[in-house]
């Protein structure tokens, strides 16, 4: 169904996501915001929103009251929620999906930005949702079981894709990009990650969510990779992952402390250190030179 053909509160709530995202003119993205609806993948009421500082149950069991741009959320207990739309809108927007094309979404909570993947592929294209939690796995599986271009892993995202993609989409933050996630892009293909570290308790403990993290993105080129920061953001670490080396964890804490972040123009991979990186490793790194 095209945008014109859905209820006003949804044409309504895919405006406000675009126009709060910056996106002044993506037709295609408006129709698949306007096109999925939300109730499915929360779930019965109560819902709960967080305003950052808290979690606050919505007074009301009105599906119309998810149709905002907030953070709902999937597990409190464990700062698991559903994303910000217009986050997640800004960030689509930027990868520029297109219909046809092999989309693996990592980190896939229970679905509900699948489905807008899904949309945007269309028919022809197919979306593969990889999640680490049984139960996510298992909610996102219900609620899209009737698209027949998704296919819903529980698993590990770390070691997918596992086949050649065009886009890879992570909605968990990690301190490196993934082997699978960089090797597996088809020639032309992008890859999202929020790049960053978990933040820690005042006794040390390492929490669930970053104090530092960036919106990365990187495009495969002939001659190598293209990569930069979209935004700061703040997403949930990789659940079943050890603690970043201390070594990383300083070193990109420095890089991101010297708040140049926005001169990044490429993905070292698998070559040797150069100069003037942002952020430098024997495998990898993020330099300030165009590839």
């Amino acid at each position: 169904m095209k945008f014109e053909e859905q209820p006003p509160h949804r044409q309504l709530f895919a405006r406000q996501v675009l126009a709060k995202a910056g996106v002044a003119n993506d037709p295609r993205l408006l129709d698949a915001l306007a096109s999925v609806e939300r109730e499915p993948f929360f779930g019965p009421p109560p819902w709960f929103y967080s305003d950052f500082s808290t979690y606050r149950e919505l007074a009301s069991h009105d599906p119309v009251v998810l149709y905002q741009d907030m953070l709902v959320a999937l597990d409190p207990a464990r700062h698991v929620n559903n994303g910000v739309p217009s986050l997640h809108a800004g960030a689509l927007n930027q990868l520029g999906v297109r219909p046809g094309e092999r989309v693996a979404h990592l980190g896939a909570g229970t679905g509900y930005y699948t489905a807008i993947l899904a949309e945007l592929v269309g028919p022809s294209g197919h979306v593969t949702a990889v999640e680490y939690d049984g139960e996510l796995a298992g909610k996102a599986a219900g609620a899209l079981q009737n698209r027949s271009n998704v296919t819903v892993i529980h698993g590990d995202a770390l070691v997918f894709p596992q086949a050649a993609v065009d886009v890879v989409y992570v909605n968990f933050a990690l301190d490196h990009p993934a082997a699978a996630w960089v090797d597996q892009l088809a020639p032309g293909g992008r890859l999202l990650f929020p790049l960053g570290i978990p933040a820690r308790s005042a006794n040390g403990e390492q929490l669930p969510f970053t104090s530092m993290a960036g919106f990365l993105l990187i495009d495969r080129r002939p001659a190598g990779y293209g990569a930069r920061f979209l935004q700061p953001v703040s997403f949930v670490f990789a659940e079943g992952q050890e603690p970043p080396p201390a070594s990383r964890r300083e070193g990109l804490e420095a890089a991101f402390r010297r708040r140049i972040a926005d001169q990044v123009r490429q993905l070292r991979w698998r070559r040797p250190p150069e100069d003037d990186e942002w952020y430098s490793e024997e495998g990898w790194g993020l330099s300030k030179r165009g590839p």
